[in-house]
């Protein structure tokens, strides 16, 4: 049986007080993968500290100040994802095992032959022993084009590679009901696909990262959803990889996965919201139909009352109800001006294939 998984190690993890790597924590962390390896896992790593890593080799030139926050980005990611992938490189060499880069923008995701091109090199590489490690590339980037953080890359990974399991290191536990240094906060040990824990998560953003526990739990219950278990962990502990991979007794948070996993096209789906070109404002018929559990059903011109943006056939839209509500997202079948002719109009191929459509 496969027993693959990717690991998202967070900028919390490796990145040391001062904003510089903490190699000894890489390490440790390098170690524990390479046991896992041993013990028959396929692993992804999608790993921060790029930035770190830069930030350090960089940190005596003078003007770094003047620089805005993506220049400053680019910067230090152009110099740290080099300094990062060859510590990489070389502790795993210790280990014997081989690692390779693999960096990712948006534009690897929003059309469906460049996700699957980059599916096959990362399937690839696993099959001949080599450990993928992924992060975003900072370097050609811009604010539009980012992830929110690499807890949504860490997803889309997820997904794309049928992972069994998505382990999230940050620098706290889990999910916690409160604020976890309050006395009456308890971790949230496990949580079911129809919890909603959100009210208890704060909003703010890690420190070193652009994320926070808010987009990690967004993202964790959205790849549950798609049949895939998600653990929140710290990475601060000694051991943490191996005590999860092995059933022993250490903090965390798990969200259950569906029983039913999606299909490999409806995962890409689900998870490209944030790519979407335009939108498909549906009447209270269509969404009433889209909505019901049995599923399979296409969506129909004739349903469709409005639609808005620019998009070209085989991108993703966003489906919407009259009120504004998003139900879920879909590949469109024609570009937008044909679909702005066909409105109200009963026959003809369907907007978005019941095989192309994720309802949320």
């Amino acid at each position: 049986m496969k027993r693959r998984i990717v690991v998202k190690i967070g900028s919390n993890v490796l990145t040391r007080p001062d904003g510089l790597l903490d190699v000894t924590r890489l390490s440790s962390l390098v170690d524990q993968l390479a046991e896992l390896r041993r013990a028959g896992f396929e692993l992804v790593v999608v790993s921060s500290g790029a930035v770190a890593a830069g930030r350090g080799e960089l940190r005596r030139l003078e003007g770094l100040g003047r620089l805005d926050p993506v220049s400053s980005r680019q910067l230090f990611s152009a110099v740290g994802q080099a300094k990062l992938i060859n510590r990489y490189y070389d502790l795993f060499r210790e280990h014997g095992m081989n690692c390779g880069q693999v960096l990712a923008t948006k534009e690897n995701f929003d059309r469906r032959g460049h996700y699957l091109n980059q599916k096959n090199c990362m399937e690839t590489m696993l099959a001949h022993g080599v450990i993928p490690i992924v992060n975003e590339n900072d370097t050609v980037s811009v604010t539009e084009l980012m992830f929110t953080d690499n807890d949504e890359l860490s997803g889309l990974i997820a997904a794309m590679m049928d992972a069994e399991r998505l382990i999230i290191l940050s620098n706290i536990d889990g999910m916690y009901t409160g604020d976890p240094s309050e006395p009456g906060s308890r971790l949230i040990e496990r949580i079911g696909l129809d919890d909603d824990p959100t009210g208890f998560v704060a909003a703010g953003k890690s420190s070193h990262g652009r994320g926070g526990m808010a987009s990690k739990c967004r993202i964790a219950r959205l790849v549950a959803a798609d049949g895939i278990e998600v653990v929140i962990a710290n990475g601060k502990r000694e051991g943490i990889l191996t005590a999860l991979c092995t059933g022993a007794d250490v903090p965390h948070t798990v969200f259950e996965p569906a029983e039913r996993p999606a299909s490999s096209v409806k995962k890409w789906i689900a998870h490209s919201g944030s790519f979407a070109k335009g939108s498909l404002r549906v009447n209270d018929g269509a969404a009433e139909a889209l909505l019901r559990p049995r599923g399979g059903v296409s969506l129909l011109a004739v349903g469709v009352d409005a639609i808005d943006g620019d998009f070209d056939a085989d991108d993703i839209v966003t489906v919407i109800t009259a009120a504004g509500d998003t139900i879920g997202w879909g590949r469109v079948s024609v570009d937008a001006r044909t679909a702005s002719a066909m409105l109200g109009k009963s026959g003809g191929r369907p907007l978005i294939h019941a095989d192309y459509i994720y309802i949320s």
